[in-house]
């Protein structure tokens, strides 16, 4: 697991959870998906949760019969959590060199499953605006390296990131960085 957190946390399975909620606390999930996803027993993943609830990190609510689990983003650690999160994953490290080197970039999203959370070791980023694919090949290389971690990017011009939106509604996506004029999700 992540060094940064291995060291401040003992429990494996807590540090999952809290990846898979910090990363983009607009998620939620359910105990028996956090379950499947882990490969860990529900008795265990029940009592990490119980333990992050009553600490105030995780917020619930009943759904049915069953219970969903997310960030709480009014407890005063959430942002130093999302933010140590996105490091641990490398996030920070992408972004910046993303702004820094790519030419006229617009926007950043993260989609599927580090959009959900989920650290697959997989990262699928779209980039919107007029970016240099030299900087952008030699920069996947080198974030790939320094993260350990998969980058996959899409690159699109504003109008093809227009017209892709409707097939994107139902797929996870999380804004990572946008210029000022704030393209965005609809």
């Amino acid at each position: 697991m992540t060094s940064l957190f291995s060291g401040l946390i003992t429990s494996k399975t807590r540090i999952k959870i809290l990846m898979r909620l910090f990363m983009n606390p607009q998620q939620s999930a359910y105990m028996r998906e956090l379950s499947d996803e882990f490969r860990v027993s529900p008795s265990q993943i029940k009592d990490e949760l119980n333990q992050l609830s009553l600490a105030g990190f995780l917020t619930s609510k009943k759904n049915g019969r069953q219970i969903l689990f997310s960030a709480n983003k009014k407890h005063p650690l959430f942002s130093e959590l999302n933010s140590m999160v996105r490091k641990s994953l490398g996030m920070d490290r992408i972004i910046d060199s993303i702004v820094e080197r790519l030419g006229e970039l617009e926007a950043a999203y993260l989609v599927d499953d580090y959009a959900e959370g989920k650290d697959t070791g997989l990262i699928d980023l779209i980039l919107v605006g007029d970016v240099e694919q030299t900087n952008l090949t030699d920069l996947v290389g080198k974030t790939e390296k320094y993260i350990g971690r998969k980058i996959r990017t899409l690159t699109l011009t504003h109008e093809e990131w227009e017209a892709l939106l409707p097939r994107l509604e139902k797929r996870p996506i999380f804004p990572l960085w946008h210029t000022m004029n704030k393209i965005g999700l609809k």
